[in-house]
């Protein structure tokens, strides 16, 4: 397997002389599909190539191997991330923005997840979107490794969001449970043991909490968290500023 920096960005480009009829975009495209409808385990070059209608030459010829193609593939789910550029919004909404497209866009792409962090971001996508996190923040006011820091935690609380939801979607798709009958399942047990935590059997009935629909939750969650964090950094700033 090759390592952490060998990057299908950092190869230098092949001559476009002999290229094939088959083009880069058309093979990532077809390969995001696939990721969609299979994930990972359901991807590989071969199936790929009879997907295309294609041989194994015309792929190689873009592609050296699987993980240069998820490379290619995590970076045009990226393209789906919209970060607002500094004079178009406050940075606050710039980064809600930031945040959300982020969950957004693992939520539909969730075999994302597990490619993140495997190898540097450095595709065209990834970079457009760090280079107006950069511009965003430091318009604001941030600096030096603040900038990133405040980035990063925006990020992790969308991936953290996205990889939880996408997790219990996929368990519940697996098994066949609508959502809301999750609640409905689970209520016997929470009963049973609702002596054993007065404090939780409280809460749960003045929120009513085992009813809702996960997803609602899940959604909820994601933007007081995300409010948090804005209302967190805002302080730090201002802070930092005196």
């Amino acid at each position: 397997m090759p390592d952490f920096t060998d990057s299908v960005w950092t190869r230098p480009p092949r001559t476009r002389g002999d290229q094939p009829a088959l083009t880069r975009e058309q093979i990532v495209r077809t390969a995001v599909e696939m990721l969609d409808a299979e994930g990972t385990a359901g991807l590989s070059m071969r199936r790929l190539g009879t997907r295309l209608g294609s041989g194994a030459t015309s792929l190689y010829w873009h592609v050296a191997h699987k993980d240069e193609l998820m490379e290619l593939a995590v970076d045009q789910v990226l393209a789906e991330v919209y970060v607002p550029e500094p004079g178009d919004t406050g940075w606050r909404m710039g980064a809600s923005v930031l945040a959300n497209g982020m969950r957004d866009a693992l939520l539909r792409h969730p075999w994302v997840i597990g490619q993140l962090g495997l190898r540097p971001t450095l595709g065209p996508n990834a970079m457009r979107m760090g280079n107006r996190m950069v511009a965003l923040f430091t318009a604001a006011g941030f600096t030096g490794m603040a900038v990133s820091h405040a980035a990063a935690v925006l990020q992790a609380h969308a991936v953290g969001s996205a990889t939880t939801e996408s997790a219990v979607a996929a368990s519940m798709q697996r098994s066949g449970i609508d959502p809301t009958e999750v609640g409905r399942r689970l209520e016997p047990y929470l009963e049973q043991i609702a002596d054993d935590y007065p404090d939780y059997d409280k809460w749960r009935r003045a929120t009513d909490e085992i009813n809702q629909n996960p997803y609602d939750m899940f959604r909820e969650g994601f933007v007081f968290g995300l409010e948090r964090i804005l209302d967190g950094l805002e302080l730090w700033l201002n802070n930092a500023e005196d």
